[in-house]
């Protein structure tokens, strides 16, 4: 396999209801994404878009309608779509098309216009559970994810309040990025009294409905040395399928994490992950998601995540920062974009360009994951400079 370096990075802003199109989203992630390594699409050989199901776009065949807002016209192209863990699956597809040797440079494009799901993008998930022994429940992904959360904090003995932390730290941080929705502090009282949506989880506990694209360019090692003096390699990848019975296995531990950030960190020489990895973006729909995906990653021990997370060791300038984007609770989640989101994060993190919300230090490896389905699919990165 090929060294594959990471050498552009774009996003839109994330917003409740965007004006553009999704083919117009696509194609402003897809320029700024070139523009920031002054190439063109002429010097594109492949594209790897992710996006959502059709339903949430509200059209049909959407694979082949955004491909030419993704800059694939007449190029190859492969669309992924792996729920929310589709923004860092498609970074892996990309990687493997240019470590490979099968093409030089691949543009990752991710995108969601989830304000075309009326009234709710939740009436669609509906389908995806099994017809016989779920779907006569009626359940939503809402629900379900409450369960998880419950049982988490049964397992370790966690509060509601515990949980309300992440949520504060990563809205009020995410008010840095300049594509987030958010501009308003968010005080621990405001989660806690928000509207209950399924016990345990509130409103603020979720991170939003969003409208986003964003886009990376990758090139093989003799290239990207080419274009900038800052490439920043992709270390590892890793990826897991669990089983789709979220009934019958254990909420309280995302093995499929795990599974999936092991095969990254073999794959990158990372034997040590709490100590040799300097930045995290776990993905956090929730905010319960962020720890829970922190033990997953190897990133915590079990059961205290919540003790490091309240002696600052998550914040932007503690030992591990945590979501120094903002994270989907803080920047917005736009569901496949948001994973991708969290790879340009690491970019401009591990390039020293985050701007407010650089990390200290000079750090030399990230990890982006992201996690999707019926809890079930996770997708993992390292990067590394």
């Amino acid at each position: 396999m090929r060294k594959v370096g990471v050498i552009g990075a774009g996003m839109t802003n994330f917003v409740r209801r965007a004006q553009e199109t999704p083919k117009e989203l696509s194609y402003e992630a897809t320029k700024a994404a070139l523009d920031s390594c002054e190439m063109n699409l002429e010097d594109i050989e492949c594209v790897a878009h992710g996006t959502a199901p059709d339903a949430f776009d509200g059209i049909h065949q959407k694979g082949e309608y955004l491909a030419d807002g993704s800059g694939g016209w007449n190029k190859p192209t492969m669309r992924v779509f792996v729920g929310g863990a589709t923004g860092v699956h498609a970074l892996i597809h990309g990687w493997y098309h240019v470590a490979s040797g099968m093409f030089d440079t691949c543009l990752v494009v991710c995108e969601e216009k989830m304000s075309s799901a009326m009234p709710h993008a939740q009436g669609f998930f509906l389908t995806i559970f099994d017809h016989t022994t779920e779907r006569a429940l009626e359940p939503t992904l809402l629900w379900i994810f409450a369960m998880e959360m419950n049982r988490y904090m049964q397992r370790y003995g966690y509060t509601k309040e515990d949980m309300a932390r992440v949520a504060v730290k990563n809205k009020n941080q995410g008010r840095k990025h300049p594509a987030s929705q958010f501009k308003e502090e968010v005080t621990l009282e405001e989660v806690l009294n928000s509207e209950v949506m399924a016990y345990p989880v509130s409103r603020l506990d979720v991170s939003p409905v969003s409208d986003g694209a964003a886009a990376v360019v990758l090139a093989a090692e003799n290239v990207a040395r080419q274009v900038t003096e800052q490439p920043v390699w992709i270390e590892g990848v890793g990826w897991c399928l669990d089983t789709a019975y979220w009934a019958t296995k254990d909420l309280s531990y995302p093995r499929y994490l795990e599974k999936a950030s092991k095969m990254a960190y073999d794959m990158a020489g990372i034997t040590e992950p709490a100590k040799q990895i300097n930045i995290a973006e776990p993905y956090d729909p929730f905010d319960y998601k962020a720890l829970h995906h922190m033990e997953g990653l190897q990133l915590s021990p079990r059961g205290k995540t919540v003790e490091l997370l309240k002696d600052g060791h998550f914040d932007q300038d503690g030992n591990l920062p945590m979501c120094p984007s903002g994270g989907l609770l803080g920047v917005g989640n736009p569901i496949a974009a948001a994973g991708t989101m969290k790879v340009c994060e690491l970019f401009w993190q591990l390039r020293g360009e985050a701007g407010e919300r650089q990390v200290p230090g000079n750090p030399k490896y990230g990890v982006c994951q992201a996690w999707g389905d019926l809890m079930q699919v996770s997708s993992v990165a390292v990067m590394g400079v």
